[in-house]
């Protein structure tokens, strides 16, 4: 078994003691914008996950986390996600202490969010790749994929930012 898939239903295991909660199809369970504090496990059903009217991803694996990289980095919520057949999931309220105080999730998170970055470079470099001989506006797909890289590296906070942190 994949280490994602372990890691989902170790997430499961981690949060059975909680309370289920029901979305019928086209109920939206989080919106993108404004930091909610609210994290999701699916339990059962399946979702659609947007940035703005595109649609990412569906998900139907039991144990998929929804809301994590918000609460995580106390940031807005970078999509929609939208149930697109009944589904049942935890809503965890406060995500933030949640994570605090269950540190054996964290990691089963860490390893699924890893995963979903592999997916995503993987799939930047092939773009990357595609384009590299264009010398059209899509040979720029290079400096975009450079420029978000780099946008990354700078909002990532420092080591002497990390040590002040009184959390960590």
């Amino acid at each position: 078994m994949e280490p994602q898939q372990t890691s989902m239903q170790a997430v499961l295991a981690f949060t059975e003691d909680l309370p289920k909660l029901r979305y019928d199809t086209g109920d939206i369970l989080i919106t993108e914008g404004p930091a909610s504090g609210v994290l999701y496990i699916l339990v059962e059903g399946a979702v659609e996950v947007l940035r703005g009217d595109v649609r990412v991803s569906l998900v139907d694996e039991p144990g998929a986390v929804f809301g994590e990289i918000s609460a995580l980095l106390g940031s807005a919520h970078s999509a929609t996600v939208r149930a697109i057949e009944p589904s049942v999931v935890h809503r965890i309220e406060d995500a933030e202490s949640f994570l605090q105080l269950r540190l054996g999730i964290v990691f089963h998170v860490a390893r699924i969010l890893a995963r979903r970055l592999i997916d995503a470079t993987t799939y930047l470099a092939d773009i990357k790749h595609q384009f590299a001989d264009r010398t059209d506006h899509l040979g720029m797909v290079d400096e975009v994929l450079e420029a978000l890289v780099n946008q990354q590296q700078s909002a990532a906070p420092t080591g002497s930012a990390l040590k002040s942190d009184p959390r960590l």
